[in-house]
Order: C-alpha cells, then sequence, then structure tokens
C-alpha cells in the first residue's frame, strides 16, 4: 500500500475533504479514510500523523462515531478538529457537554501559548470558522488551553508530551483566515512531513504505475471533451502511446464549436481521435422530452449505447477501460453515511453493457478537481482547455428548459459564446466558478425599433465557489452584465429579454436541471 504522511479520519463533516486539499495545497500527500478503517490498514500506510475530522454526532450519544481503539497507540501526532476534538477530550479522561450557545460562524482566536508549534506564523486574534453545538467542559490529565474564543473557553488544545493536538473551530474552511498555516504546522513542524508531493511527481509516478499494470496492452477510454476525460487520455498517451484506442461522443449538446477544439486539442497532443458523430440520435431521442431526469435518463442510455457500438469493433484488441473516476468520488462512495442522497442523476448511470468486462484503469481516483487541472498542464495540455468551467455530462440539455431541439440549442449555444466572449474580455472569466446561460422557454412581449415582439427569455448564471459544494452567485460589475444582455439581445434573433440569476447554493442548485 502507499505510503500516505497524513491520514484523515472522515466522521462525517461537510468540511473533511477540505482538509486534504489544503495539506496536499501545501505538498503534503493526504488521504481521507473511513473513521471505522481498521488499525492494521491505517498501519500499512505508515502515516507520520493523524487528523480526526469534524462530524454531525455528539460523542455521548448512544450512537457516536468511534476509530479503531488502535489509532491512540500508534505513536505518532494526533489533531482532533470539532468532533475529533471531543473525541480526544473523551477518550482521555475529560467532559464533553451539550453547549449552552450553539456557535456557527467566525469568531477571533486568541492564543494564549505562542510557543506551541501549532501556532508558527499565525498571528493573535486572527479569525477562525466555528460550527458547533458541543463543548469541551472537562480538559483530560496532561492536556493546556493554547488558545481561545469569546465563547469558547477551551478553542484549541493540547498535550504538548504526547503530541495530541485539538481545535474546536474548523481550520480547513476559507473563512479561517490561517487555518492552512496551522494544518501545515502540525504536518510540517510536528510530524515532520516534507513539502515533496506535486503533480509533476504525481504525473511521473502515475505513467509508471499505469504502464505496469497495462504492460503492451491496448486501453479504451471515452472522452467527453471535458477536462477530467482529456486528462486520462493524455496521461494514458505518455504511459502507453499508441496503445491507447480514445474515443469522442459528439452528442451534439456540446457548446459553440466544441468538437472541433476536442479534436483540435488531441491533434496537438499527437493521440488519435476516434470522433462519433451521434448529434442526431440524440435529438430524436430528445424529442418531445420535458422533464429534467427523463433527459439525463435517455442521454445516459444513448451514449452508453453509441460508446458500445464503437467499443465492439475493438473488442478484440482491447484488455483495459479507463475512467476518469476522481478522489471525490471513491471518498462519497465509502462516506460514514455511504453515497449522498442523489440530487440529480449522473448522466453515466447504469453502468456498461454486460459484456464489458474490461479491467479498469483509473489513474485520477487519488486526485481531486484542482489538482487534475495542474495535472493536465503538466501533460502539455493547453490553459485555455484546462481552465474551462466546469461542464455537466447531459451538456446543453439541461440548460433549456423543456424540450432540446435544434433551434433552442442555437438560441443557447449563441448567447452562451457571447456571454463568454465578454467575461474573457472583461478578465472575469477566470474569476468565477462557472457561468453559462440558460434558455428559460418562456417568451416575453419586447419592442425593438417599432416592432412589438414575442420572443425567449435568457438566464444568465455565473456562480462563486470553490468545490462546487456550496456556492454564492457572483458579484459582476454591471457593464459587463450590461453588455452581455445588450450583445445578445442585438445578436441573436428570437431572444428579447436577458436576467441574471442571483440565487445561491443551496437553497438553489447550480445548473437549472
Amino acid at each position: 500500500m502507499k505510503e500516505v504522511p497524513i491520514v484523515v479520519l472522515d466522521f462525517g463533516s461537510q468540511y473533511t475533504q477540505l482538509i486534504a486539499r489544503k495539506l496536499r495545497e501545501s505538498g503534503i500527500y493526504t488521504e481521507v479514510v473511513p473513521f471505522r478503517e481498521k488499525i492494521a490498514d491505517i498501519k500499512a500506510r505508515k502515516p507520520k500523523g493523524i487528523i480526526l475530522s469534524g462530524g454531525p454526532a455528539s460523542v455521548y450519544a448512544d450512537d457516536a462515531y468511534h476509530p479503531d481503539e488502535g489509532v491512540w497507540e500508534l505513536g505518532v501526532p494526533i489533531l482532533g478538529i470539532c468532533y475529533g476534538m471531543q473525541l480526544i477530550s473523551q477518550h482521555f479522561g475529560g467532559e464533553v457537554i451539550p453547549a449552552d450557545h450553539h456557535e456557527y460562524g467566525k469568531a477571533k482566536l486568541h492564543i494564549t501559548d505562542e510557543k506551541s508549534p501549532i501556532f508558527k506564523n499565525v498571528p493573535d486574534n486572527s479569525i477562525v470558522w466555528m460550527s458547533h453545538g458541543d463543548r469541551v467542559e472537562k480538559l483530560p490529565e496532561g492536556f493546556n488551553t493554547i488558545a481561545v474564543s469569546d465563547n469558547s473557553p477551551h478553542a484549541a488544545i493540547a498535550n504538548e508530551e504526547r503530541k495530541i493536538y485539538a481545535f474546536q473551530f474548523h481550520p480547513e474552511v476559507h473563512h479561517s483566515v490561517y487555518g492552512t498555516q496551522m494544518l501545515k504546522n502540525f504536518a510540517k513542524y510536528i510530524c515532520g512531513c516534507d513539502s515533496t508531493w506535486n503533480m509533476g511527481s504525481f504525473a511521473k509516478e502515475k505513467i509508471n504505475e499505469i504502464h505496469k499494470q497495462v504492460g503492451d496492452k491496448k486501453v479504451l477510454c471515452g472522452v467527453s471533451g471535458g477536462v477530467d476525460s482529456s486528462v486520462v487520455a493524455a496521461l494514458l498517451h505518455e504511459a502507453i502511446g499508441d496503445n491507447l484506442i480514445a474515443v469522442f461522443v459528439d452528442t451534439g449538446l456540446l457548446r459553440k464549436d466544441e468538437a472541433i477544439q476536442v479534436q483540435d486539442m488531441f491533434r496537438q497532443l499527437g493521440i488519435d481521435l476516434i470522433t462519433v458523430d451521434a448529434s442526431k440520435e440524440f435529438l430524436t431521442r430528445l424529442k418531445g422530452i420535458t422533464d429534467p431526469e427523463q433527459k439525463r435518463k435517455i442521454i445516459g442510455e444513448t451514449f452508453i449505447e453509441v460508446f458500445d457500438k464503437e467499443a465492439k469493433k475493438h473488442a478484440d484488441e482491447v484488455s483495459f477501460l479507463a475512467q476518469g473516476t476522481l478522489y471525490t468520488d471513491v471518498i462519497e462512495s465509502v462516506s460514514v453515511k455511504g453515497p449522498s442522497k442523489t440530487i440529480k442523476s449522473h448522466h453515466n448511470v447504469g453502468g456498461l453493457p454486460d459484456w464489458m468486462t474490461f479491467e479498469l484503469v483509473e489513474p485520477l481516483r487519488e486526485i481531486f478537481k484542482d489538482e487534475v487541472r495542474k495535472l493536465g498542464l503538466e501533460l502539455g495540455l493547453p490553459k485555455h482547455m484546462i481552465g474551462r468551467h466546469p461542464f455537466p455530462g447531459p451538456g446543453l440539455a439541461i440548460r433549456v428548459m423543456g424540450e432540446v431541439n435544434e433551434e433552442a440549442l442555437r438560441l443557447l449555444r449563441e448567447s452562451d459564446d457571447i456571454m463568454q466572449q465578454e467575461l474573457r474580455a472583461s478578465g472575469y472569466y477566470d474569476k468565477v466558478w462557472q457561468a453559462f446561460t440558460v434558455l428559460l422557454n418562456v417568451q416575453s412581449v419586447g419592442v425593438m425599433g417599432d416592432n412589438r415582439t414575442y420572443d425567449n427569455t435568457v438566464c444568465v448564471r455565473m456562480v462563486e465557489s470553490v468545490d462546487g459544494m456550496t456556492a454564492t452567485f457572483a458579484h459582476i460589475p454591471h457593464d459587463i452584465l450590461e453588455n452581455i444582455s445588450r450583445r445578445i439581445i442585438n445578436e441573436i434573433d428570437g431572444i428579447n429579454r436577458v436576467v441574471y440569476d442571483i440565487s445561491s447554493k443551496p437553497p438553489a442548485t447550480i445548473e437549472w436541471e
């Protein structure tokens, strides 16, 4: 098993993944495992430190989550965060009780032990993010308070002798201004980890792994035009060269000129790309369909059918199938509560045909989305392709409210293209997480010249986010929005009104369907 300097035990916090991401950004390879992981499997990773995440449970409840008892005897430094702090307190004989007042939001952290290595280069009274309903009432023997806040008399505690630390706040979230520094301090100065992990080293390591796994056999890789599948294909090509069979299915639901851009990119990379134009097939099957879940199901089934047909042509020569599984997918599949409740079905739900018994190659299953982009740049993919905003598997079909047809797709592609042009020209494209237009299929009265119109309404959606799990609508300058609106209405026949979506996630989702 691969050595992992820092292992995070997941107790169900919505922020757990951020712990690993923050440490990886600091060059320290970190993995998240379920709290129930057996001590033998943890030991096999040879960790230099353990982090206990937050979680929604109470340590004194009958159904509280507890790690394998062997964790406490590993002899490596431990950092507990929120629920993790309460676990540490309870295990070592302290007392945890329900707080009189729940504490959520920003707080000032007053450091009472400035010599503690966990606070190296962290100024006093920095802002941290609290989110808890329980508190430590009595410290365990051998532990001292090293920081307080207005509502937390034990905001941070430590047993310096045993190298065990605990925070009541969440250092991993964006609102904890010096949180990343604290996590880095734990890993580097307390656990002795080196900042040696980066996408360059990962690429070399993964190329060697793929070569060993695949040998001289061929790998089939489905390419959607998105970042993940493009990076998978590029990585495989580096490892196995012409033994990669890359298949691009053009669903007819892509953005303006996207199919051409994908083909050009692969040509520049020297990768042979088999393009299957199935746009008519997809549009025929979507005719008359307005329910978003039905759209997704049809698109998923059609994609598998088209890919299946092409794959059969290569069945005798292919032994492996590549997939763009990400680390977030891996974590979710073994999460504390099982996979999260489905908000929307994915376009490839239903799996591959039974005959497709290839061995899987999943080179991205150890990295996060932002790391995939860095890997893509490392492999030579063009920045404008790697830096593109996220795009849903079902494509423009779920950005058309109602039936998907050629005219609706025309209006959507053209309006989206104008918006993208204006964002790039103004420098705002890279400042937002995602931006797109939605065809509402709502007509309204307008006046253009001396004529009355009754045309379509387009919604512009732009959000700011770190990981897509939560998002706020982007505060774009009015002059940019005005230019977008003016150009869309003036340049596209059939649109006479543009609106801006100012809802955040939650309660809304980023996409409309």
